[in-house]
């Protein structure tokens, strides 16, 4: 069967019209496709961004320089708040509790020599009791 010269030209012209884009539910179920498949086959990119970070760290945005060793870092890093600016987690000094503040204080207090005048001496005496002590005076 032979087609005449305007079934030809129809034929034309169904293929060269530009396709359709999905609707938005398909381009939505192919979204989710994507994500699904990304999430499944990820290996070390997945396990990168699941993993909690310390507290007051952030990963890093763009590649850059630790001011403490002077090594570089890679985007996506974690990093942290150390002296003059961003750097390694484990250049950054460490931050002592408030019980070891205080113990270090009165440390240095009592090496100095400095005494604690607050306090009277105490009234024991080796081998008597308490209520066997001197009389005040």
């Amino acid at each position: 069967m032979g087609r005449t010269p305007a079934q030809k030209a129809a034929k034309a012209a169904r293929v060269q019209q530009p396709k359709k884009r999905p609707g938005k539910a398909q381009r939505e179920a192919i979204k989710r496709a994507q994500a699904a498949k990304k999430k499944a086959g990820s290996g070390k990119s997945a396990a990168k961004k699941t993993v909690p970070l310390p507290r007051g760290s952030v990963r890093a945005a763009y590649p850059g320089t630790c001011p403490a060793c002077f090594k570089d870092y890679a985007k996506g890093d974690v990093i942290t708040k150390v002296t003059d600016g961003w750097g390694h987690p484990g250049c950054a000094p460490r931050q002592m509790s408030a019980a070891e503040r205080e113990f270090a204080r009165n440390k240095a207090r009592i090496e100095s020599g400095e005494t604690f005048r607050a306090q009277k001496p105490s009234d024991w005496r080796r081998g008597a009791s308490p209520s066997s002590t001197r009389p005040a005076r």
